[in-house]
């Protein structure tokens, strides 16, 4: 069963437990902190766990003031039974935050989960696609528009959406989000609104750019400071949804693995400044991100890219 089915079919969280504990909690973070309502999403389900956990073993009880380390290792012991070692790193993670925050308000004496250890992830090197495997997802559109098996609006709005993915190393969340006020079209960059409600400038390219002069000349309705970039035919915001099965669409067509994602368009993005020499910090920059360390994982991949081209270039590999 997955984590998240897991999730939904237990009892609902008590409405007394909710109102004193985690309706505020979650309030705090999404107007003081602006957090996401993913993330918001996430603390919430975290916070439920937590609470059946603790019921069904009698902690509850007791009260939060009264656990401790102890009681968050055994909570940590069992969750490997339960989760993957991801989704339980998240949770803990939002668990940590709720009782830091409770804590500070005098509520609770101490963060029961400090020095609590956690199962150590096995870091994955993002998947990318190679500059021609790019370039063939990237003509999709224009494939279908020949074949007339899609429209022209559909086409040029489909090729815009890989163009930004790529083009401009946006999460999907930004990119749906984007409205013509935040483009500037003679810089060739957009102003975005990341995570943590963070504004960065990503330059888009010269191809994203001129793909979006043509689609918003030719096809957009509206095109004020708060209109949506990209639309449905009726000229409705397109969705985070609509953007993955659009993906999947040109993967297929593309004769690409069908498991990647429109996030991989972002990594692809990285590998591919990195491996043309860019610095890291300043693809950090681009990308948004708020530590080094995450930015470097795609020096990994760099590196693995130019160990092959030495295997099979140098004389004494």
């Amino acid at each position: 069963m997955s984590d998240a089915l897991r999730t939904t079919v237990t009892a609902p969280l008590p409405e007394a437990v909710a109102a004193e504990w985690l309706e505020p909690f979650l309030a705090y973070l999404g107007k003081e902190r602006r957090y996401s309502a993913y993330t918001v999403r996430n603390y919430r389900q975290a916070f439920e766990d937590f609470h059946r956990w603790a019921q069904a073993g009698g902690r509850w009880e007791r009260g939060l003031a009264a656990l401790g380390p102890r009681d968050m290792r055994d909570f940590v012991i069992e969750g490997q039974r339960r989760f993957s070692r991801r989704t339980l790193h998240n949770h803990v993670s939002g668990l940590r935050t709720f009782f830091r925050y409770w804590q500070r308000r005098g509520k609770l004496p101490r963060n029961p989960f400090t020095g609590v250890p956690l199962p150590k992830l096995q870091r994955a090197l993002p998947k990318f696609l190679t500059e021609s495997q790019v370039d063939l997802l990237l003509r999709g559109p224009a494939r279908l528009l020949e074949n007339q098996t899609i429209d022209a609006f559909t086409a040029w709005r489909d090729r815009l959406v890989l163009e930004l993915l790529y083009g401009g190393g946006l999460r999907v969340s930004e990119l749906v989000a984007l409205n013509y006020g935040a483009i500037d079209l003679a810089a060739g960059s957009a102003r975005v609104l990341g995570k943590g409600r963070k504004e960065r400038i990503c330059p888009l390219g010269r191809v994203a750019v001129a793909v979006l002069e043509k689609f918003r000349d030719q096809f957009a309705r509206r095109t004020g400071a708060d209109d949506p970039v990209l639309v449905t035919p009726a000229q409705k915001r397109l969705t985070v949804r609509a953007v993955q099965l659009l993906v999947k669409r040109y993967l297929a067509l593309a004769d690409l693995p069908m498991d990647l994602s429109p996030h991989k368009l972002r990594h692809s993005y990285a590998t591919h400044l990195l491996n043309s020499g860019a610095d890291l910090r300043a693809v950090q920059e681009l990308l948004g991100h708020a530590n080094l360390a995450t930015t470097q994982i795609y020096t990994h991949t760099s590196v693995a890219r130019l160990q092959q081209i030495y295997a099979k270039a140098h004389p004494r590999a």
